[in-house]
């Protein structure tokens, strides 16, 4: 149990650190939407995070099931199943067999997708570059230790 005293001097950097957070989530709605549209005019920002998340786990075009996606992102399954509904019908992503279990089917990117998400997310890294490249190394372990710290502590 914390003390009054600490509990009142932590008050203001708990502030400090919710407005942050919160203009920083706000930014990153924003831009999701905007490289939502880069890689299909159509898809929105919950179609991201979903194609981002497919090519993510599904690495080397192996693919993913729909079931670890949604466990992944924190999602219902019907929610990211009127998303995979979405993202096929664009022709981003497509569903395989699964090679281990023949009666599952994994989603991965198709040609189409893979191209555009490569595309935008090499252009997104040299984004991110060009603004860290400003901060000395220090400060960019900080923030990457920090950030992985925050993340387990909110899993």
């Amino acid at each position: 149990m914390t003390s009054p005293d600490v509990e009142q001097t932590s008050e203001p950097l708990v502030a400090n650190i919710e407005q942050q957070l919160s203009a920083l989530f706000r930014r990153a709605r924003s831009a999701s939407m905007m490289m939502a549209r880069r890689v299909h005019p159509d898809m929105d920002a919950a179609g991201y995070a979903l194609i981002s998340q497919i090519e993510f786990m599904g690495g080397a075009g192996v693919g993913v099931r729909a079931s670890d996606v949604a466990q992944a992102l924190g999602l219902d399954k019907s929610t990211v199943s009127r998303g995979i509904t979405q993202l096929e019908t664009l022709g981003l992503i497509e569903r395989v067999g699964d090679p281990d279990d023949g009666r599952a089917r994994l989603l991965k990117l198709t040609e189409t997708g893979a191209e555009r998400f490569s595309a935008l997310r090499a252009q997104r890294q040299l984004e991110f570059r060009a603004i860290f490249n400003r901060w000395n190394p220090e400060d960019l372990s900080d923030l990457g230790r920090l950030l992985g710290r925050l993340n387990g502590d909110l899993s």
